[in-house]
């Protein structure tokens, strides 16, 4: 069994900034072989990837793109989410994932507010 524990949510203003991390209790070898992602979730809505990283390749929605930047750190077993220029429609419970063999692992989220 694979823990993911995400830290760094918060109450931020609008064009602010938050840095998202999440450490994976699997050891750095398999940690850097895996594909990770962000994941979030507003309330209503469903929840949707906002970004993923595969070794070194790194993919976002469209709606991040330019403000959010993806990236691990293999040896403390950890990726990150920099968050800029945060907007209200970025609020959302954030969640990382990890996928390993054919199973996935989730974290148990963090919350990202963002006020006008």
């Amino acid at each position: 069994q694979v823990q993911l524990v995400e830290s760094g949510g918060g109450l931020v203003q609008a064009g602010g900034s938050l840095r998202l991390s999440c450490a994976a209790s699997t050891n750095s070898f398999i940690f850097s072989l895996s594909p990770m992602g962000w994941y979030r979730q507003a309330p209503g809505k469903q929840r949707e990837l906002v970004a993923s990283i595969t070794g070194g390749s790194t993919n976002y929605a469209d709606s991040v793109k330019g403000r959010f930047t993806i990236s691990r750190d293999n040896a403390k077993k950890t990726v990150y989410l920099q968050m800029n220029s945060l907007k209200p429609e970025d609020a959302a419970v954030y969640y990382c994932r990890i996928q390993i063999g054919g199973y996935e692992y989730w974290g148990q989220g963090t919350q990202v507010t963002v006020s006008s």
